[in-house]
């Protein structure tokens, strides 16, 4: 495949271990983006906003969530979206993923065939 895949998610999570081995097993080179460690832009989590929305991108369910402040926890504009997700990079769903046309949030492998196969 010679589109750049990039993917966006934490190493020691599960989810993630196991969408970086259906891509090895496919075949697929992908670029992997540890939240943890790289600092996200802006405009980065404004298209990941526009193209997969709110619901799907963070993780309402997971300790990190649970662990915010009620405060952090009020996403009534883009702004305050954006500055809880640089603050706590790890409330987003993992992975995110780029395929060269769309973004994806999740790993579900019947849906991935049909993204890059």
């Amino acid at each position: 495949m010679s589109v750049e895949v990039h993917m966006f998610g934490i190493k020691n999570c599960d989810t993630v271990r196991k969408a970086i081995r259906w891509l090895a097993a496919k075949e697929i080179n992908s670029q992997f983006h540890d939240l943890k460690t790289e600092k996200l832009v802006d405009e980065l989590i404004i298209e990941w906003l526009d193209q997969v929305g709110e619901d799907n991108l963070i993780n309402r369910r997971g300790l990190t969530w649970r662990k915010i402040d009620a405060e952090d926890k009020i996403l009534n504009s883009q702004e305050a979206f954006i500055s809880l997700v640089k603050k706590y990079p790890t409330v987003v769903k993992r992975p995110v993923i780029y395929n060269g046309k769309f973004w994806s949030v999740g790993f579900k492998p019947d849906d991935w065939d049909e993204m890059f196969l």
